[in-house]
């Protein structure tokens, strides 16, 4: 199954829940039935669904955005509808029609009917026209604020990727451990090398940071700036070259000393990362 992202809307006093499905948005039914009933949501949902209007409408957007939609079991249940003893659920309507405007999870928990937003609106309709506007006033305050979190997370990337490019040299190259170590070797080297950069850039290892501050959480790389979180990711690439260089680990560990001191040194007194670490401190907390 597609990879899923959840987020949660309050409508007039009701939680709804938003979940990004193969790039789509799906808003829970399941949520916006509570707003008529809220101890049978599910009898709401299938209220809607055995209208013909209904299946009209789901049925008209699967054919647009559905390749492998089956119209000829939609017809069927076109013509059905109109009979009053008509019935529909969502798994009905999904495992009939191969629908994908609407999922239908079972569970005690996480449970529930979610449907493409297109959907979901028309659904918001039919509970109620003033839920629906301010439904679709929250969702697009949710997609806002989707957008402005990318745009800073672009923004971060593109500043970082800059001052790198200032830093590195071409000579610099990212180094993969041989494939001939086992992986208990990779692991012990990689525990190692990690203490090295510790000891060159925050002057101990990660065993003596955490008996010098047990009241803190976290590690000895959480509480670092972004000054030292851009030199410490130049230093791992540098670190990389001078193994395969032959170097010793002592031999390393002057080295990357000197470059942090270094590159520290060059940072601190950059505007443009300064602005940038005062704009995500707050993140960071």
């Amino acid at each position: 199954m597609a990879k899923e992202k959840n987020s949660i809307i309050t409508v007039q006093n009701t939680i709804v829940n938003v979940t990004k499905i193969r790039k789509d948005d799906y808003i829970s039914l399941t949520d916006i039935a509570k707003y008529r009933d809220a101890d049978n949501p599910n009898q709401i949902i299938s209220l809607w669904l055995r209208t013909y209007n209904t299946i009209s409408f789901i049925g008209l957007w699967e054919t647009i955005n559905n390749p492998e939609f089956k119209p000829h079991i939609y017809e069927g249940f076109k013509q059905e509808a109109a009979q009053p003893t008509f019935w529909m659920s969502p798994k009905k309507w999904i495992d009939g029609t191969d629908a994908i405007g609407m999922i239908s999870k079972s569970g005690r928990y996480g449970g529930g009917t979610l449907a493409h937003n297109e959907i979901a609106f028309e659904f918001a309709s039919w509970i109620s026209p003033e839920f629906k506007l301010y439904l679709i006033s929250e969702f697009k305050r949710l997609k806002s604020e989707e957008q402005l979190q990318l745009s800073q997370e672009w923004d971060l990337q593109r500043t970082i990727s800059k001052i790198n490019y200032r830093i590195h040299t071409d000579a610099i190259k990212e180094h993969i451990i041989p494939p001939m170590v086992t992986k208990a070797q990779a692991n012990i080297i990689y525990a190692s090398e990690a203490d090295i950069l510790n000891v060159a850039l925050f002057g101990l290892t990660a065993a003596e940071w955490r008996m010098n501050n047990p009241e803190k959480p976290g590690n000895i790389r959480d509480g670092a700036t972004l000054e030292q979180l851009v030199v410490l990711s130049n230093m791992e690439s540098i670190n990389a070259l001078l193994i395969k260089q032959g170097l010793s680990q002592g031999e390393r560990l002057v080295e990357l000393n000197q470059v942090a001191i270094t590159q520290l040194t060059s940072l601190f007194g950059n505007k443009q990362i300064q602005r940038l670490g005062n704009s995500t401190k707050g993140k960071r907390k």
